[in-house]
């Protein structure tokens, strides 16, 4: 089994910045990919930002040029760089790690982190 912890969410003002950060422990093997979401009460979840396993990343329209994904291999943690926050950029924001099995893959999810951002 595999657990994700998030931390690093908040309460910032509208052009603030926070770094979240996403624990995985347990039985990793070859990861698929790993991506954060978010969601807003009553909305569909939204995909924010992903990377690859030879890192390269991908980011929804609506935050490039403000949020960063990134990796310490090392320690199991993936990060989101947040900058410039919006009020649309709050939401409980969830990491997603896939790791591969055969040829497929399987997901696991952590329970999320508060963003809240004032205007």
């Amino acid at each position: 089994q595999v657990q994700l912890v998030e931390s690093g969410g908040g309460l910032v003002q509208a052009g603030g910045s926070l770094t979240l950060s996403c624990a995985a422990s347990g039985n990793i093997f070859s990861i698929y990919g790993i991506v954060w979401y978010r969601q807003a009460p009553g909305k569909q979840r939204e995909l924010v930002a992903s990377i690859t396993s030879d890192g390269r990343s991908n980011y929804v329209d609506s935050v490039k040029g403000r949020f960063n994904i990134s990796r310490d291999n090392a320690k199991n943690k993936v990060y989101l760089q947040m900058n410039s926050l919006k009020p649309e950029d709050t939401g409980l924001y969830y990491c997603k790690w896939s790791l591969r099995i055969g040829v497929g893959f399987v997901d696991y999810w952590g329970q999320g982190t508060q963003v809240t951002v004032s205007s």
